[in-house]
């Protein structure tokens, strides 16, 4: 081998090695301990698609709530056992304060668990399984009850069809803890990226400090409704998507042939479209549009939850999770079960 190929062997098995240290400190040990979901009520059909909202009486608290309890029940924990409480929603409860500190009010009053929101719409429940890993990790926290869950309904425009018949109001969650020793539970690797030519794609304009509520009048109504461009989401998905996973799957190291299942954020009867287009077989992902719709935040934690009822997910099992929120944002999650 002349010195010049030495060098260049060198420079690759250092690379190689970076590579290995660097995939090793992305993994965090971490499993989801168990999980819960809630359906809103109140069930409507659309042809053959079942979409759910809140019954009267009913609120996303209450949703949420169900959906945390089952979720301890299932990892035989407490709510004085959790060292955080996350509200990973679109929908605000109220303006101020922040969703979990009423979620906190009505399961942890009287103690001193800190209550924080994290928020990036219809992913906002991978978002925080991504921050809170590494912070259960690192050993800043043990065990985390995130909650994810929003109430679409409220802000639909009955004119806009396309919308106004994809979503349900829904609640999921997950009790977030250290992986044990000898378990192979963990957080493999996770990419988040925001494209925000699409910012205007899926918004509500009103309602907030650009266009406070007490701006609403006859003219700008619809400023306060819920307002989806679907064929410009679209457009913009398959130009960016198929390069965005790519570069996900050649930074994890794993090949799609290497997952147990693909579970993506419900967003609409384009799934079938999109997922291919990404390199995933029809039974390789889960689709519950028709039978759910798009539940927002809570659709990916819903989707992996009763995956798990089902026995369609075990422990050591390979699970992408993978979806696009307003913004646009996308978020690629690689976890062992």
């Amino acid at each position: 081998m002349m010195k010049g190929e030495k060098v260049e062997d060198n420079r690759k098995k250092k690379l190689g090695t970076e590579e290995m240290v660097r995939k090793e400190t992305l993994c965090r040990q971490v499993k989801i301990a168990g999980m819960g979901r809630a359906l809103a009520g109140k069930e409507i059909r659309f042809g053959s698609q079942i979409r759910y909202r809140l019954q009267p009486g009913q609120t996303l608290l209450d949703l949420a709530v169900e959906a945390a309890k089952q979720a301890l029940r299932r990892a035989e924990m407490e709510i004085d056992d959790m060292d955080c409480i996350v509200c990973a929603m679109a929908t605000p409860l109220q303006a101020i304060p922040c969703n979990a500190a009423l979620v906190h009010e009505r399961m942890a009053k009287g103690l001193q668990i800190p209550a924080i929101d994290i928020n990036t719409t219809c992913t906002s429940f991978l978002s925080a399984v991504d921050i809170f890993s590494c912070l259960v990790d690192s050993g800043r926290f043990k065990r985390v009850l995130i909650l994810s869950g929003d109430t679409a309904s409220a802000a639909l425009n009955p004119r806009q069809q396309e919308s106004f018949e994809l979503f349900s109001d829904g609640a999921a969650a997950c009790v977030l803890t250290a992986s044990e020793e000898g378990e192979t539970s963990a957080v493999l690797y996770s990419r988040q990226e925001t494209w925000s030519e699409g910012a205007h794609d899926t918004e509500i304009r009103g309602g907030g400090g650009l266009q406070p509520v007490f701006d609403m009048d006859g003219e700008n109504r619809e400023d306060y409704y819920f307002d989806m461009k679907g064929h410009r989401i679209l457009k913009l998905c398959a130009k960016r998507l198929p390069d965005f996973v790519e570069r996900c799957f050649k930074e994890a190291r794993v090949t799609r042939e290497e997952l147990q299942l693909v579970v993506p954020h419900q967003a609409s009867r384009a799934l079938g479209i999109i997922m291919p287009r990404l390199g995933f077989s029809k039974g390789k992902y889960i689709d519950r549009v028709e039978k759910y719709g798009n539940m927002v935040s809570a659709s990916v934690p819903f989707a992996l939850c009763e995956a798990v009822e089902m026995g369609q997910v075990k422990r050591g099992d390979l699970i992408l999770l993978i979806g696009t929120a307003a913004g646009l944002t996308v978020n690629f999650l690689l976890i062992r079960f």
